[in-house]
């Protein structure tokens, strides 16, 4: 693995994002942009990255807070060279450093090390990566002569005949450190933009005598930047069938894999069917052998192998294996399901645990509890754990038996083996093996409802009685 510096050039101020979001900072498969090229960047083997900002500096920093990252702050916006040249200071020491977008999440570190490892095989001065593209409009034109890279002409500084050349400057360098800032010194403004070009560095370089190399990249695909929310949608699209594709080369399957969304730190194991409609986000892990039926949402939660989840979400939660859900489940924060549990339709669960082959089969909320093994839950049971104030725990024991349409109200235990009648506010504990009512005993009242029915026709109110 090659070892050299990354500078990140990330002080664009985005404003065709038309967002309050710093436009390195949106989202792509779950990840910030500028995180995409962060990590392709380490991964490549740069021991020590630099990211140069702009007006959000503030907010990206706060973003990468104990990331291990250097910032530099572009003050002015003056062009690409301005901004490496703010990165002087920072990469002293470094023999030769890369130099790479913040808002080009596409690039590989594959792609980024092979470039660094071609200049130093080249012994070069500066390396350009480059590509040949059906339809270069809006990017730098590539001159040359041979393997040397002449010159760079921006698409708006172009000629005709340099308009028709179909190799572009893909954005990414790498660079002598001790050559560029002295090129850079002497790169100048005079162009319709009034900006100080990075790709200038190249020409200066030529006419000092130094080595410009071209390192061409084979999928012109990595190349795809992000200035607005259409550029966005794109990017992610190509990403998410990236990432869907080598899961089912794994050995998962996908039914409908257009429908589905899958972010970049999501692990999949063999075996498992992902039907239509599902998302799967943050760093969710699901096992083997699983059945996902969609549409269902499962954010930053854990699933063990030969669970089946149909039309659910299910977010921050482990479940263990064979657990079954929904459809129409909603598992909340912090639930830990251990093996074989069934939660049913229109449950919802949230901070609680809930032991190996318990049932909640339909039409209840538990919250904040602590259930045991083998307990049934009926249909409608409410764990009431919130008082105004604070939130209460709820303790069932293995074994238990809750009634349909009935109240927990915490803090309570109902122990082990125990029955609690349909229909009972249980507001007291319930003792090992016994039968909990608590409700108001049920009164016939025979012949009330003729005799009412008898009096509403006369135009006479009965009271009730």
């Amino acid at each position: 693995m090659e070892d050299f510096t990354a500078v990140i050039l990330a002080a664009g101020e985005g404003t065709r994002m038309k967002s309050d979001l710093p436009k390195v900072l949106h989202k792509v498969c779950g990840l910030p942009i500028l995180t995409h090229v962060i990590n392709a960047a380490r991964h490549a083997g740069a021991n020590k990255i630099i990211v140069v900002v702009g007006k959000d500096a503030e907010k990206i920093k706060e973003t990468y807070a104990n990331k291990d990252v250097e910032f530099i702050v572009q003050k002015e916006q003056k062009g690409t060279g301005h901004a490496l040249m703010q990165a002087q200071s920072a990469v002293k020491g470094s023999t030769h450093f890369v130099v790479l977008y913040g808002d080009m999440p596409m690039i590989t570190a594959e792609n980024i090390e092979k470039m660094a490892c071609f200049h130093r095989e080249q012994n070069a001065n500066a390396t350009v990566m480059t590509a040949k593209v059906a339809d270069p409009t809006g990017y730098g034109r590539i001159i040359r002569e041979g393997g040397r890279v002449l010159d760079i002409r921006e698409h708006k500084d172009a000629n005709r005949q340099e308009m028709a050349i179909n190799e572009i400057n893909a954005g990414f360098y790498c660079f002598d450190t001790s050559s560029v800032f002295s090129a850079l010194s002497k790169v100048g403004n005079n162009n319709r933009q009034g900006e100080y070009y990075l790709t200038d560095v190249v020409k200066i370089l030529n006419q000092e005598g130094k080595k410009v190399v071209a390192f061409e990249l084979e999928n012109p695909e990595e190349l795809h930047g992000i200035n607005n929310r259409r550029q966005l949608a794109e990017v992610q699209s190509i990403m998410q069938k990236k990432i869907i594709d080598g899961w089912m080369d794994e050995g998962v399957t996908f039914i409908n894999p257009g429908t589905c969304m899958v972010d970049c730190e999501v692990k999949i194991g063999r075996d498992t069917t992902i039907y239509p409609g599902v998302i799967l986000e943050g760093k969710t892990r699901i096992g083997e052998g699983c059945t996902i039926i969609g549409p269902s949402r499962i954010k930053d939660t854990v699933v063990g192998d030969c669970c089946e989840i149909s039309m659910s979400q299910i977010d921050e939660c482990i479940l263990e294996e064979g657990v079954k859900i929904g459809p129409y489940s909603n598992l909340r924060p912090g639930c830990k399901l251990s093996s074989k549990v069934k939660v049913g339709d229109f449950v919802e669960l949230k901070n609680s645990k809930v032991g190996e082959g318990t049932k909640i089969p339909h039409l209840s909320y538990v919250g904040d509890a602590v259930l045991g093994k083998h307990i049934n839950i009926g249909a409608g049971v409410i764990f009431v754990n919130y008082d105004g104030y604070k939130k209460h725990q709820t303790v069932v024991q293995d074994n238990a038996f809750i009634g349909c349409n009935s109240n927990l109200v915490a803090p309570v235990t109902v122990k082990a083996g125990s029955y609690v009648a349909a229909g009972s506010t249980i507001t007291k504990e319930v003792p090992e093996d016994s039968l909990a009512i608590a409700r108001a005993r049920q009164e016939n009242k025979i012949g009330w409802a003729a005799t009412r029915n008898n009096n509403l026709k006369g135009g006479v109110e009965v009271d009730g009685k």
